[in-house]
């Protein structure tokens, strides 16, 4: 979409240049938006897994967000049992700096295994219909791994996520505050955060 936009403009780049540009100033972008909301997101996380195909070979994208649809950690993984669940948890703990007030995931058993050794003192509750908000995170990686024709490896799809959606929590509005009157003043919040980041000056 960036080479498309630019040769709108007289500016010819290549797709591969585009994509450097995304890795090489993305990261820096993600890393600036992480740092600003730590502290700030949910406790309340849902944990789901998606398989995704990568040359032949199956993947597991595990992802955590909270109540209101921020992501909170995704993990590629080649594994979808109690070590890899593990693995997520301990990365979020990490990353968030605390454990949740309550852990909700689809019926799977490795979330269960998983939560009595990182997190026992965690309520949990496992039950599909619960966990949408986990299920419907997924739908834009999808939309990306269909456009860019599938992923070429499982580092190249944990480096994409890891910037990514960092970047898509920036402009993420809760539900509750869609149909608000602040609505325009939270999306103008988000753009000043996103010149401040980008180093972009208001025209």
């Amino acid at each position: 979409m960036v080479e498309d936009m630019l040769a709108a403009r007289g500016v010819i780049v290549s797709h591969q240049t585009v994509r450097l540009w995304a890795e090489k100033f993305g990261r820096h972008f993600a890393n600036d938006i992480c740092k600003r909301s730590a502290g700030r997101l949910g406790d309340k996380w849902h944990l789901d897994e998606v398989v995704i195909t990568i040359a032949g070979k199956k993947h597991w994208l595990w992802r955590a967000v909270d109540q209101d649809g921020f992501v909170l950690d995704v993990l590629v993984q080649s594994r979808r049992n109690a070590k890899a669940a593990k693995r997520l948890m301990r990365k979020l703990l990490k990353g968030q700096g605390r454990s949740p007030r309550v852990m909700i995931t689809d019926k799977l058993r490795s979330y269960g295994a998983a939560k009595r050794e990182i997190m026992p003192g965690v309520e949990h509750r496992s039950h599909k219909g619960l966990n949408n908000r986990a299920e419907n995170s997924h739908q834009p990686i999808r939309r990306r791994e269909r456009i860019m024709k599938r992923f070429k490896s499982a580092r190249q799809l944990q480096r994409f996520v890891s910037i990514h959606d960092p970047i898509a929590n920036l402009f993420q509005i809760p539900r509750h505050d869609i149909s608000s009157t602040n609505h325009r003043e939270l999306r103008a919040a988000a753009m000043e955060t996103w010149r401040q980041i980008a180093r972009i000056h208001a025209a």
